[in-house]
């Protein structure tokens, strides 16, 4: 008996193996610099609850260009001598969703848990010249380009998605694709 029941327990393993297949979406952006992200009508659980740094220094946000997953906490530091102030005007557009989080000194950081998906456009009120983004993604499935505008995101399930690619200064373009192994998908954004 408990001879069967391993060959079975055997068999519905390697039938789960079979069925939840990854593959990845490659491909390439024009302007380089870019980012790709996923949208899946599927839920997608939120797989990140360490907090990542978006420092301010030397009158800059850095990163520039920041890429996380829905639910992630941003720490905001300043390590500049003078006060910043970190807000945004809208996410994605959508200005219901602005946020002033204020001003504060040198070493001190304040934190913010993003729980809306989209482009968030960092300013500073002491300082008008800085500028920053934070792209959230509904997914775990997103990749910065290099320079000439390659990407790789690594093992996406099968299935069907949204392809989003954005650049600073153009607008946001998206694709329906279905994902079956290796995938691609190209971008020129205007």
């Amino acid at each position: 008996m408990k001879t069967k029941y391993l060959v079975l327990v055997s068999v519905l393993a390697l039938l789960a193996a079979q069925m939840s297949f990854a593959g990845s979406l490659k491909g390439k952006v024009a302007p380089g610099k870019s980012v790709v992200y996923l949208e899946s009508t599927a839920p997608v659980p939120v797989t990140t609850d360490k907090p990542v740094t978006m420092d301010q220094k030397g009158l800059s946000f850095q990163p520039h260009v920041m890429v996380i997953q829905l639910g992630t906490t941003v720490e905001f530091l300043n390590s500049d001598k003078v006060q910043h102030n970190v807000f945004w005007p809208s996410i994605s557009g959508d200005k219901k969703k602005t946020h002033n989080m204020g001003t504060w000194p040198q070493g001190q950081k304040k934190a913010f848990k993003f729980n809306d998906p989209g482009v968030v456009t960092l300013l500073c009120n002491v300082h008008p010249e800085m500028a920053g983004y934070i792209i959230v993604s509904p997914t775990p499935y997103f990749a910065e380009t290099d320079a000439n505008g390659a990407y790789t995101i690594a093992n996406v399930p099968d299935g069907q998605y949204t392809v989003n690619a954005w650049h600073e200064g153009k607008k946001l373009q998206s694709k329906k694709i279905t994902v079956t192994g290796d995938t691609s998908a190209d971008f020129t954004l205007q």
